[in-house]
């Protein structure tokens, strides 16, 4: 199962595609829905790939659509693809385990997050290659954000200054994130939560608006828009 990028980087880059992306409305996974049309995961694919230090990628697709997403996949980039989990912590460990020998670098991507700008890749790599365990791209949070209660009655201003917003690719040293998931209990949303739980020291690095998460139509409706616009 050899599919390698450049035999000189040193970074595997796992993308978890496997979710069924109910918010986003009936259809096809989301990973697999069409953006200026072509799918998520080839927008996501092809930025990861441009990434000079990207050795290796491993996709998690839907299990009954593998061999569809090895073929589309194919004209992209060397890709190794193997079937998802029904979570996407299960998803990340089965392309975990699928990361040949040599990278000791490993990324984590959302494929929601289709237009992940290759610097981005570069610069969580950078941060974990200098001496990081965990490694997350954050973005300031400019709402004002309240606390509430479950009958929707405001209990505190929370103060924003000291909150980020985390998007993917996290980034970890290959021995810490594989202790982590070899640790896991209940699914978390990210792999620095399960790091952290480890007591690991996660840092940050300035994030991208570029790599926003389609989650919902406006957020597809604002990719097509950032696409047109060059992003």
């Amino acid at each position: 199962m050899t599919a390698q990028l450049n035999p000189r980087g040193d970074v595997a880059v796992l993308v978890p595609a496997a979710g069924t992306g109910v918010r986003l409305g009936p259809g096809a996974p989301k990973a697999l829905r069409p953006l200026a049309g072509e799918p998520l995961l080839v927008h996501a694919v092809r930025r990861i790939a441009a990434a000079p230090s990207v050795h290796t990628i491993v996709v998690a697709a839907p299990a009954a659509d593998v061999e569809s997403v090895r073929s589309m996949l194919a004209p992209v980039a060397p890709v190794i693809v193997v079937p998802g989990g029904a979570e996407r912590q299960a998803s990340v460990a089965a392309a975990l385990a699928a990361v040949p020998a040599g990278p000791e670098i490993v990324l984590v991507h959302d494929a929601a997050r289709a237009l992940i700008p290759p610097d981005l890749v570069e610069s969580v790599a950078e941060a974990v290659r200098s001496g990081h365990d965990a490694v997350i791209p954050v973005l300031p949070v400019v709402d004002t954000i309240k606390e509430v209660d479950a009958g929707g009655r405001v209990l505190g201003t929370v103060d924003r200054s000291a909150l980020r917003a985390v998007q993917t690719p996290q980034g970890f040293r290959r021995s810490v994130l594989t202790a982590g998931h070899a640790a896991a209990g209940d699914p978390l949303t990210d792999d620095a939560g399960l790091v952290e739980k480890q007591g690991v020291a996660v840092v940050c690095v300035p994030g991208s608006e570029h790599a926003l998460k389609i989650t919902r139509p406006f957020d597809l409706a604002l990719a097509e828009h950032l696409l047109a616009a060059g992003a």
